[in-house]
């Protein structure tokens, strides 16, 4: 077993145990989860959604979840983030290092955590998503599983994480416009979307 994934599975223990005291966890869609390599896109309003993510697919998948740049500037957390498997992201720039990272781990047949949106959003359709995610499944070959997470999250009350079906970005004949790839992206995140039990 990777040190990465044995710090990985020790920390899911202990962020599991601590956030059970204020939220009762629900998955529905748990069979949709494919074994080997996928990319896990979700809606994102919260900075306890990468651990919703970790907690819905279960401690015995390794999630390497994109995380902004701007965390590995903190002390202590930054350690804690690198040690976890994490991906550094500059949101500001087209980071090719995280593309190639995130494809390689894909390759390898591992799991890869991002959100479509690009940064926290409080409501629904607040602003479109960005291309990212499906230029890496269609480069990458990987399925995408859309995962929706609710965005009000009222302590004490039943969390309903759902997960849908995975799907392919087909690579088509000739190259996709810039507008094809927004399209897809805001597909992506109306399949999400449609996930909400409460909808």
């Amino acid at each position: 077993m990777k040190q990465s994934y044995r710090f990985y599975r020790g920390c899911y223990r202990v962020a599991r145990a601590i956030l059970a005291v204020f939220y009762r966890f629900s998955v529905l869609g748990k069979e949709n989860v494919p074994e080997g390599a996928v990319m896990i896109c979700a809606n994102h309003s919260s900075v306890l959604d990468p651990l919703f993510i970790a907690f819905a697919l279960g401690i015995e998948n390794h999630i390497h979840i994109m995380a902004k740049a701007e965390l590995y500037k903190v002390p202590v957390l930054s350690a804690i983030v690198r040690k976890l498997g994490t991906i550094r992201v500059d949101r500001g720039i087209q980071d090719m290092n995280a593309v190639k990272e995130t494809i390689g781990y894909l390759k390898k047949g591992e799991k890869v955590a991002i959100f479509p949106e690009g940064t926290r959003k409080p409501v629904e359709n607040a602003v479109a998503a960005k291309s990212g995610a499906v230029k890496l499944a269609q480069y990458s070959k990987a399925p995408i599983l859309p995962l929706f997470i609710p965005r009000k999250k009222p302590l004490f009350r039943r969390l309903r994480i759902v997960i849908g079906e995975p799907f392919f970005i087909e690579k088509t004949g000739p190259k996709r416009t810039p507008e094809e790839y927004l399209q897809l992206a805001g597909d992506l995140m109306g399949k999400i979307e449609a996930l909400n039990p409460d909808a």
